[in-house]
């Protein structure tokens, strides 16, 4: 028996020690061609899209509606992705992110909502009834984007912890604005009657499929809002990655490792940390325009800093850095609250006990396992795939040369 049969890297099938089931998965995957992962991926999203249809009994939501709740997902699954730009690329403690969620429910509800005195919708108005929300959807996402430029502007030169305290308080100030200015955002009262695509309209459901009434059947308004969902979520990650692969990925990940470092060689680390602030508020307008969308109905109360720092949760538990984990840290921040809701325990449901279990399961995390549920593997990413498909050769050859030596 030859050295190379004794060396503990090719013991396990050639695996080094510790190679998880994940990490099998994910050698698998990288293995395959674009066009291969496109045709094992959408599939796999299809089936997804299904489930609020087929309510498969093991993870359907007894105390709630099970549609529902994935839409609520897909809107935490944005945010996560958003924030993961900020957070788990960059480097940028943001506890704040809630502002960004709350400026774009806002604008699509000021711009559409009948209570609203900037109302732009009906005859005097220069938006369709019908397709407002789609019209106001892109503006949400701008306002939101240049807001991240005025806010990251003066703030970003800060770090540490003296960002996530300005970060925090942006996300406050959003939200006692929103409370005080009661003549355009009704104040504590809110805003009702939002726009929603008005799409499917019927004798039978004259709202349409979007519409809050939707509530009857399989396919209720909620499995219409996660379908729109998962549209935006799959655009968003092709955009992210493709940011990822590309000069602006590398020099957040130069940021994020070390800052110093990266600005001596050359990287201009303020102007890609705007960027990555930027994107990520973006993206968090857009979770905001589905929210005010589907709820159709703004208030104040659902921006508070309980929801940013679910929202940060969701980003540490599936893994800073990885898109598909901070979308696993999504749903689980969604869907187990809801999955035990219908259990009570002294009179109380259980899934009002959430905040205590997250506060306990970070805690837990961060002892055993600080890099997530889903760590992203660090890895050139220049030629990334080249180097990786050449290395994996390398050490298929040595495996297949180590067996015939036996």
């Amino acid at each position: 028996m030859t050295a190379a049969a004794n060396s503990p890297v090719l013991e396990h099938k050639g695996r080094p020690p510790g190679h998880g089931v994940g990490d099998r998965f994910r050698d698998w995957w990288n293995r395959l061609s674009r066009p291969a992962q496109w045709g094992f991926g959408v599939p796999f999203i299809l089936l997804i899209a299904l489930l609020p249809v087929l309510k498969p009994p093991l993870i359907d939501t007894p105390g709630t509606d099970f549609g529902g709740v994935m839409a609520q997902f897909a809107m935490y699954a944005l945010l996560a992705i958003g924030l993961n730009v900020v957070v788990g690329q960059t480097g940028l403690l943001d506890l704040g992110y809630v502002g960004f969620y709350a400026m774009g429910a806002y604008t699509v509800a000021i711009l559409t909502s009948p209570n609203s005195p900037w109302n732009q919708t009906g005859p005097d108005g220069w938006l369709s009834d019908k397709w407002a929300w789609l019209a106001v959807l892109p503006l949400a996402v701008i306002i939101t984007a240049i807001s991240g430029v005025i806010l990251g502007t003066p703030t970003l030169r800060l770090r540490g912890d003296y960002l996530a305290i300005v970060t925090l308080g942006f996300g406050e100030i959003v939200r006692l604005l929103a409370d005080n200015l009661k003549q355009i955002t009704g104040g504590g009262q809110g805003l009702s009657r939002v726009a929603y695509p008005h799409v499917g309209e019927t004798a039978s459901d004259p709202n349409g499929v979007f519409s809050a009434g939707n509530t009857g059947g399989r396919v209720n308004s909620g499995v219409w809002w996660f379908w729109a969902g998962m549209v935006f979520i799959v655009i968003v990650l092709i955009i992210v990655g493709n940011l990822e692969r590309s000069r602006v990925g590398r020099a957040w990940v130069a940021i994020r490792e070390d800052e110093d470092a990266a600005e001596i060689m050359g990287v201009p680390t303020f102007k890609f940390k705007l960027w990555a602030f930027v994107i990520g508020a973006s993206i968090g307008g857009l979770s905001g325009a589905l929210y005010a969308g589907q709820v159709q109905f703004v208030v104040p109360t659902g921006f508070n800093v309980i929801n940013s720092m679910l929202f940060l949760c969701a980003v540490v538990l599936g893994g800073q850095g990885n898109k598909l984990g901070v979308i696993l840290g999504a749903f689980i921040v969604v869907y187990l609250p809801n999955r035990v809701m219908s259990i009570d325990i002294g009179g109380q449901s259980l899934g009002d006990f959430k905040y205590l279990f997250f506060g306990l399961a970070l805690i837990v995390l961060m002892i055993f396992r600080p890099q997530g549920l889903l760590p992203v593997r660090q890895k050139l990413l220049a030629f990334g795939r080249q180097i990786y498909l050449a290395v994996h050769k390398t050490e298929a050859s040595a495996t297949d040369s180590a067996k015939a030596s036996r």
